[in-house]
C-alpha cells in the first residue's frame, strides 16, 4: 500500500528538512512526500528544492492545496498532513492495518485534541483513493470542501465519514500535532492567519452539517 503525504505548508522554511528527515524515519512503507506551496512563498519554496522535496504550487488554502495535492498524485492512499507534524515511528504501517474495503478515512492519533483522545475525531487521516474520488458529501471528487479557509474541514471530513460509516480512529498511529494549544509549538503569523478566519469556517461547517446530520 503506498501512500502520498500530502503537506500544505506556508512560510515555515525551517520546518522542510527536519519533517523530511523525520517521515523518513519513522515510515515503514511505501511513500511519497508531497509539499504544496503558494507560489509568492519564496522561503518556503527554496528550502523545499535545497532538501530535494517534491513541491506543488498551488495558490488557496488548506482544503484546495489538499484537493490538489490528491487530485496530483496516484497513489491508493493519501495522508492530509501539515508541516507542524511529528510522525512516530510506525506510524503508517498501524494506519494500514484497519485498511478495508468499507473504511475510507482512517484517523491517526494527535496526542493533543481532546476529541481525538476520547476516540471521536481526528485532526490528520490516511484517505483511500476511492474514497477521495467519492468526495465528500456533495462534491464528487474532492477530498475536502473547498469552502473552508483552514478550520473545520477535518470535522466535515470525519462527520461524513461517520454518516458512511467509512470512519476509523487508529488510536496507535501517532502523528502529534506540535500545536501552541496544546503546549508543543510557538505560536506564529501562520497559526494567527487561521484563527482570524475560524469564526468564518466555523458558521460554514455548522451551515453544512444538515447534508450529513
Amino acid at each position: 500500500m503506498s501512500v502520498a503525504i500530502l503537506v500544505p505548508v506556508l512560510n515555515r522554511p525551517a520546518a522542510v528538512q527536519p519533517l523530511l528527515e523525520n517521515i523518513a524515519a519513522t515510515t515503514h512503507a511505501p511513500h511519497r512526500v508531497l509539499f504544496i506551496t503558494d507560489e509568492s512563498d519564496t522561503a518556503e519554496r527554496q528550502a523545499i528544492a535545497a532538501a530535494g522535496g517534491q513541491e506543488l504550487v498551488v495558490n488557496a488554502g488548506y482544503p484546495g492545496k489538499i484537493n490538489a495535492g490528491a487530485a496530483a498524485t496516484s497513489e491508493p492512499y493519501v495522508f492530509l498532513g501539515a508541516d507542524d507534524l511529528k510522525f512516530h515511528d510506525g506510524w503508517l504501517t498501524e494506519a494500514l492495518r484497519w485498511a478495508g474495503p468499507r473504511i475510507g478515512v482512517i484517523g491517526t492519533n494527535d496526542l493533543g485534541n481532546r476529541r481525538v483522545l476520547a476516540g471521536s475525531h481526528a485532526t490528520h487521516s490516511l484517505v483511500a483513493r476511492w474514497y477521495v474520488e467519492r468526495g465528500t458529501i456533495d462534491e464528487p471528487g474532492l477530498v475536502l470542501h473547498p469552502g473552508y479557509d483552514h478550520n473545520f474541514c477535518d470535522d466535515e471530513l470525519v462527520a461524513t465519514a461517520k454518516h458512511r460509516k467509512a470512519w476509523t480512529l487508529a488510536r496507535d498511529s501517532i502523528v502529534e500535532h506540535l500545536h501552541p494549544n496544546w503546549g508543543k509549538g510557538t505560536d506564529d503569523e501562520t497559526y494567527r492567519r487561521g484563527m482570524r478566519r475560524f469564526r468564518r469556517d466555523r458558521d460554514l461547517f455548522y451551515r453544512r452539517s444538515a447534508l450529513w446530520t
